[in-house]
């Protein structure tokens, strides 16, 4: 059985992502920073008859706890097939240019940008045991620097300089890693799961949490012929589902 480990998963996008996988016969590590809602939220899978799956503690802006992640990991497994960097915050709105706080861009890098970094270079040494390793980093549409250039497009005036700056860093991040592992059995994209109604944006996105998590789950069990290095990203390329970056 093909083993997941997401981030952020006790709700929203990463909790519905959860359940796709499962339903396609992964085991799922449900990463959450509060261990008692990551047991709530397995509970919720079971109840749905979804018993792979148990929570496990990592706390992303923390290297204390993704060390201890990591360790209990490794204590029940040998092999790590997919790693979802879900875990994401952006940061309160408005981000105007000259009036954000310092603090604030900072605290949307350590959770957007560093936190993913420490999290990949953790739990890749188990990913290289896996025959087909995959690493998605959920992106944003607003992490693309060509778009937000086009005063066309449809979200050109929306610019939370903190949020879309981490994204396109973390957007970067993908490709580097991307192109350090060519030579590999690695895939690693981005994934943009589009304007979706959570938590994240008080609910005002029209999209859904289950097309959104199909989205990411897409990237994360791509064959041997599937693509390394992509921005995916059907919100805002729906004709070929690739955005620029």
């Amino acid at each position: 059985m093909k083993t997941a480990l997401i981030t952020g998963a006790n709700k929203s996008i990463g909790f519905e992502t959860a359940k796709q996988l499962i339903k396609e016969g992964y085991y799922v590590y449900l990463g959450c920073r509060d261990l008692e809602k990551g047991q709530q939220a397995v509970k919720q899978l079971e109840l749905e008859g979804l018993n792979n799956v148990e929570p496990i503690l990592i706390d992303v802006n923390n290297p204390a706890s993704i060390k201890a992640a990591k360790a209990l990991l490794e204590s029940k497994i040998s092999v790590l097939d997919v790693l979802i960097n879900n875990a994401g915050i952006a940061g309160g709105f408005p981000q105007n240019v000259l009036e954000t706080a310092v603090e604030t861009y900072r605290d949307v890098f350590d959770t957007n940008v560093f936190g993913v970094i420490e999290v990949t270079q953790a739990f890749t040494p188990i990913l290289k045991n896996s025959e087909a390793p995959r690493i998605v980093n959920v992106t944003s549409g607003l992490g693309s620097l060509t778009l937000h250039s086009d005063p066309s497009w449809k979200y050109y005036p929306v610019k939370p300089v903190a949020y879309l700056a981490s994204k396109a860093a973390l957007n970067g991040y993908t490709i580097a890693l991307a192109y350090e592992l060519r030579d590999t059995p690695f895939k690693v994209n981005a994934v943009d799961p589009g304007y979706t109604a959570t938590d994240f944006n008080h609910h005002s996105g029209p999209g859904t949490v289950e097309d959104a998590a199909s989205r990411v789950v897409k990237a994360a069990t791509l064959d041997t012929d599937g693509p390394t290095g992509q921005f995916y990203s059907d919100d805002n390329s729906p004709e070929t589902g690739i955005s620029p970056w």
